[in-house]
Parts: structure tokens; sequence; C-alpha cells
């Protein structure tokens, strides 16, 4: 018999189809409680801590507000100038301390796997709220929630991932999830921001496949389309940013080209890869993206807290 059984939520290897299926179903209800004014008292009571040491704005707010709609309450910190890391204190210390304070905590951290050294250090569930360059599953949960919404479906369609998938911890993070479903990816990069093998080799003996392309004009195969920006703060060397941040742009044009309805979703924010003259087409989804994350994330902060909302 299935039961959901994960506290933290730090990696998307993690999760199963099972666990997938599971979660869409779980935010489905989550949707009409929030929608009727049910949701709120759920989590009466209980206390998050928002840590976010990495610039944010969309997922702060959407794990602060999803707090918020649930009857709970936050205390915050923001940047490591505002916490004692920045007087030499580590991480494990800073998440003993931080344990005592409160019920749950979500964490944003510029170094790969920090996610995982705060949730070692503590009893608390801890959620990983995008760590470097490496993995954001809430991020990723809440692209396939909103995949389903969109298409109704996710198996048999023909996703487009475009720009930087190298450094892109949001794409690596949703690919992890769809390999579960038989589903065709067009791998839509400059050479040198491919998607890297560590990556590819999560694919292997799992229904998924894939072809790799510089040609941005894949996406007229495609059923979705997941638009990135080229990532400035990743590069270590800024020359390579300059020759590589504005070799893909979307726009109103290329998407009607498309001989499919293509939707448009991008993590956001955006610089020059989505062009604002898509925001008035029907099949322009991200900004219905960030109001489907909040009920997503009320989901997930339940369930790591073990409060039934059935």
């Amino acid at each position: 018999m299935y039961a959901y059984s994960h506290k933290n939520i730090l990696d998307t290897l993690q999760f199963s189809k099972e666990d997938l299926n599971f979660l869409i179903e779980k935010t489905n209800r989550m949707s009409v409680l929030h929608e009727t004014g049910e949701a709120f008292g759920i989590l009466h009571g209980k206390l998050l801590a928002s840590l976010f040491f990495e610039a944010s704005t969309r997922t702060r707010m959407s794990f602060e507000a999803a707090m918020e709609r649930l009857g709970g309450r936050l205390i915050s910190t923001v940047g490591f100038q505002f916490s004692s890391i920045s007087k030499g204190e580590t991480l494990y210390d800073t998440m003993k301390m931080i344990e005592a304070y409160v019920d749950i905590a979500v964490i944003r951290h510029p170094v790969e796997g920090s996610s995982r050294i705060a949730a070692g250090a503590v009893n608390i569930p801890v959620i990983n709220a995008g760590d470097g360059a490496g993995q954001h599953p809430t991020q990723a949960l809440l692209d396939l929630y909103t995949i389903v919404s969109e298409k109704k479906k996710i198996d048999g369609l023909n996703i487009a991932f475009i720009g930087d998938l190298k450094y892109g911890r949001t794409i690596h993070s949703l690919i992890n999830l769809l390999r579960h479903y038989p589903v065709h990816l067009y791998l839509i990069s400059p050479e040198e921001l491919k998607l890297p093998e560590k990556y590819k080799k999560n694919l292997e003996g799992f229904p998924m496949t894939w072809e790799e392309t510089t040609d941005i004009k894949a996406i007229w195969d495609a059923d979705v389309a997941y638009v990135t920006r080229i990532q400035e703060e990743r590069f270590p060397d800024h020359r390579e940013y300059e020759k590589l941040k504005d070799i893909y742009k979307v726009n109103k044009e290329l998407v009607l080209a498309s001989k499919k309805d293509t939707t448009i979703l991008h993590p956001l924010p955006r610089v020059n890869e989505l062009s604002t003259d898509v925001d008035d087409l029907p099949n322009a989804a991200y900004f219905r993206q960030a109001k489907y994350g909040v009920v997503v994330r009320m989901v997930l902060l339940c369930l790591s807290l073990g409060v039934n909302f059935d």
C-alpha cells in the first residue's frame, strides 16, 4: 500500500512516480480548499523559518504566501549580511539555532549541497529552495503540476528546454521528474551550455526519450516550451556569458509560427530570452505557473509537517 514518506525535500531524485501522482492529486484537492477558504487554519500554530541566503523574489514570497494562506506564521532572514553567517558562524550552527525556534525551515543557499547539510543538522523538516547550480525541487514540482494543469496530461508530450541547460537548476530538477513519464525532450542550447552528462545518466532505464539541438525552431515540434535565461551569476568567466547571453529569443512571431498550441513556461525572472509580446498569448502560462506554485508549496508544507488536509 502506498504511503508518502518525505519529511525533507532536498532533491528531485528522491521522488518516485507514485509520489508525483500522489502530489498531483493532493494539489488538486488543496486547490479546492484554497478557493473555498477552507485551507486557512490547517497550519495554525506552526512556524516556518524562511532562510534565503541567495537572491529570490518568487520562491521566497511563494513559500511565505503558502504558509500565511494555511494560517501559519513565519520568521525570515534574507542575505548573508543579515545573518550570523556573516560573522563566521557555520551553516550547521545556524540550523541548530533555527531548530529551537520553528517547526519547519525553507532554505536557499548559493552552495550546491547546502540544503543536505542543513537537513543533516536538525530534526525539523527542511525544504530546499535552491542550492547553487544544483537542485530546485519545489520549482520542478510546481512546473510538473503546471504542465498537467495546462495540457491535462503528461504522457506523450513533446517538451522543449531552451537556454542554460548547463547551470539551470530548474531544468536539472524538472528533467529528473519527467523521466518517470513517456515524454520526448528537445534539449535546445548552445554547445557551451549543454545538459551535463550526470543528468543524462539519470535518464537511463526510464521511458523518457531526448535529443539535443542548437536550433531554436525545434520548439515548433513541442507541446510545451520551457524557456530559461542565461544566468550571469553562474558563469565563472564573464566573457563567456557576454558571448552567449542573447543567443536565443522567444517572441510572439516564433511562437505563432508553430503548428502546435505550444504552452510557454518560464521559471522567471526573464531578461532578453522571452519577449513581453508573448505575454498576451493564451498559451503563455508563466504567470499562471507562479500561481500554481503557491498551492503546490501549501501541499508540501503540510506533508512535510505531517498535517493531513483531506
